[in-house]
């Protein structure tokens, strides 16, 4: 078996308030998570915005688990210009979304197999039903809702016996991340990626922004006129650009 951290030091990675995102594509990401499947490796991948960087500072915990993962990259407009503001250079946003459906893609193609965690068992179900009609060369290992006994290691018995290719956690920041990190060193094999509400996306519980906002990098604006809620989260990227700001003048 090939070491994971080998294909790991093979790629540049961008420092941003402490946090290492890899410079890749989605495409080259996909590819490079599809290759340590293949080889029975096992990864750690987390898709972080600003928020999530934020949050490292203020969770020694969770700090701590995102140093644990394989893989950064980079979920949101802001911390591609927040790199590029420090002189750093990264080639493209790569969100837990996007990098979900390529890998259901590739182990769809493959014949792959994946283990579903996360969101109401209503929308879990919902979620199967779409992924069973427009991925059947996909072999569903296994799954649980996202309500469940955190200190039971139950789940990740399951995953251990069953062994699957990829592993979607899809319980929300930051108890996707230290649920893997806290697991990730049991298993074999397997890439386990936090994917936050991608389930309720593909079940059709929220809607994801039109192609076009997608495309001018406002897909952020377009949550938040849907849901006003979440203005309070939105405030962490005025407050992301203030830290970035001052890391460069200390600089």
């Amino acid at each position: 078996m090939k070491l994971v951290t080998s294909v790991k030091q093979s790629i540049e990675t961008v420092t941003l308030l402490g946090v290492p995102f890899v410079k890749t594509t989605l495409s080259d990401m996909a590819v490079t998570l599809a290759k340590h499947a293949e080889s029975k490796e096992k990864a750690f991948v987390v898709t972080a915005n600003p928020e999530i960087v934020l949050h490292t500072q203020n969770d020694r915990e969770y700090h701590q688990a995102i140093e644990k993962a394989t893989y950064v990259t980079a979920d949101g407009i802001g911390i591609v210009k927040g790199a590029r503001f420090m002189g750093h250079r990264l080639p493209e946003r790569v969100t837990g979304f996007d990098l979900f459906m390529r890998l259901l893609g590739t182990a769809n193609e493959l014949g792959q197999s994946a283990y579903f965690l996360g969101a109401r068992e209503a929308v879990l179900n919902k979620t199967l039903d779409t992924i069973h009609k427009e991925f059947p060369g996909l072999v569903i290992a296994g799954s649980h809702h996202g309500f469940f006994d955190w200190t039971s290691q139950e789940i990740a018995e399951e995953i251990k016996t069953k062994k699957p290719d990829y592993v979607f956690v899809a319980l929300g920041f930051p108890l996707q991340e230290k649920w893997i990190a806290r697991n990730f060193p049991e298993f074999d094999q397997g890439i386990f990626i936090g994917i936050g509400g991608s389930f309720d996306v593909l079940a059709g519980e929220v809607k994801r922004a039109p192609y076009i906002w997608q495309k001018w990098n406002v897909e952020w604006l377009y949550r938040l006129v849907k849901q006003p809620a979440r203005c309070r989260r939105m405030a962490a990227l005025p407050w992301f650009i203030f830290k970035v700001m001052k890391e460069k003048i200390k600089r």
